[in-house]
């Protein structure tokens, strides 16, 4: 079992260069169903769950070719349409496959992704926004079964502006017959690079980055030219927030700063400085960490994804910051392990109040969730003495080469294998008695 050791302290300070976002890499992927032909796409991250929706295509009968961040995709053949419970349980984006298979096959069959039973992160929008396109869905044995004989376009609003939802209902309407208008659809910038990937196949569609999105439905779409993913907002935030938990100076190349403005904005209320340019944004600290409340919003507010990076920021604050989780739930499982690293965190429900401490200090903490793994890191940064995060595969799935780009940036960290898994997985030693 690997783990990341952070021996904490230092102050990062350089340039650190983003990848390709995650949250809209795997969205596209799957929606090259839509389009029969060869796909190239560019700045994709390499990611586990890239992998694992590549392996999704792959097994409905679509061959890839990776090379560095570039991949090729072949979708003129689609052998199966399902996404079966051994790749879904790895990977909740692999619910996404259900519009797209429904536009190029007609028929779906998805497993139910793990925990929504249609309850905890529910699909019930998806269905329902589907099936005011002609879809009729039976759910039995842990999976979706979705049929349609003709796609057709209609008026859709959603309860609450799901991204997923808003992604799956896009890839069907594309290749309805008629006008579809999605009514209270997600904002989010992946949101609008799966819409300008969709129109470069000759999808016609207007509204995206707004609450309302109108399309056109076509009868057919076909890749014609390279396309390139945007940069990983949430991993851009990930390394402002190392660099002013250290106290450091940091800059964040190839990013579109407008879609970092809510972190920015919370980062500058923390007492930082931060700097903007056309393709980068800097960030520095000198004085100490200001408290701040923070509450999570549907885009453009302040990104659920970097709650969990900001309260381990604002454990260090001189005062008392309360955070708000209105998306998720169940989004606080990294209190009790930045605890254990010193933080003063409470919960009540969907709010947390942070006491800011003078000091962390290096513990063993386990890692619960992608987002809650990058807060552990970033609280161990900035912790005095060592710190070891354990369970590093909800970072693989989305944080590119992350302990490479921190020790460029100055910090003490390693990936290493835990010496008692390699003392089990080492072969057994014979002792032969003679005499």
């Amino acid at each position: 079992m690997d783990k990341i050791v952070i021996d904490g302290g230092r102050r990062l300070s350089g340039r650190v260069a983003i990848a390709g976002a995650k949250n809209a890499a795997l969205p596209i992927l799957i929606a090259t169903l839509v389009a029969p032909g060869e796909h190239r796409l560019n700045n994709v991250p390499q990611l586990v769950d890239v992998s694992s929706m590549l392996s999704l295509l792959g097994r409905v009968g679509c061959p890839s070719l990776v090379h560095g961040g570039a991949v090729r995709l072949d979708t003129s053949r689609v052998s199966f349409c399902e996404a079966p419970y051994d790749l879904v349980r790895k990977m909740r984006a692999s619910v996404l496959a259900l519009g797209p298979l429904l536009a190029r096959c007609g028929e779906a069959h998805v497993s139910l992704p793990g925990g929504c039973a249609i309850g905890v992160r529910p699909i019930d929008q998806h269905l329902k926004g589907l099936e005011r396109l002609g879809c009729r869905f039976e759910l039995s044995g842990g999976y979706v079964h979705g049929h349609v004989d003709q796609l057709v376009g209609a008026r859709i609003v959603l309860d609450f502006p799901t991204v997923t939802g808003t992604e799956n209902i896009l890839t069907a309407a594309v290749l309805a017959k008629g006008e579809s208008v999605i009514e209270n659809a997600a904002r989010e910038p992946e949101i609008v690079d799966l819409v300008n990937f969709l129109r470069s196949l000759g999808a016609q569609i207007e509204g995206e980055g707004t609450s309302s999105i109108r399309v056109q439905g076509v009868q057919a779409l076909a890749p014609k030219t390279p396309y390139s993913i945007l940069p990983d907002r949430i991993e851009a935030g990930t390394y402002l927030v190392a660099g002013a938990i250290t106290g450091g100076d940091v800059t964040v190349e190839r990013v579109e700063p407008r879609d970092l403005e809510p972190a920015i904005e919370i980062l500058r209320a923390t007492g930082c400085v931060v700097d903007v340019g056309d393709t980068w944004v800097r960030v520095r600290r000198h004085g100490p960490v200001q408290p701040v409340d923070v509450t999570t919003r549907p885009h453009p507010g302040f990104p659920t994804d970097m709650q969990a990076q900001f309260m381990a920021l604002l454990s260090m604050a001189k005062g008392r910051s309360v955070v708000t989780e209105t998306i998720f739930e169940n989004r606080f499982m990294h209190v009790p392990e930045l605890n254990r690293l010193g933080a003063d965190v409470s919960t009540d429900g969907n709010r947390a109040v942070v006491n800011g401490v003078d000091s962390m200090h290096g513990a063993t903490v386990m890692a619960t969730d992608l987002r809650a793994s990058a807060s552990l890191v970033l609280a161990g940064l900035a912790a005095e003495g060592r710190t070891e995060v354990l369970r590093l595969y909800h970072l693989d799935r989305g944080y590119e080469r992350l302990v490479e780009k921190l020790q460029a940036l100055g910090a003490d960290v390693a990936r290493v294998t835990d010496d008692l898994e390699r003392l089990r997985s080492a072969p057994l030693a014979v002792t032969q008695n003679v005499g």
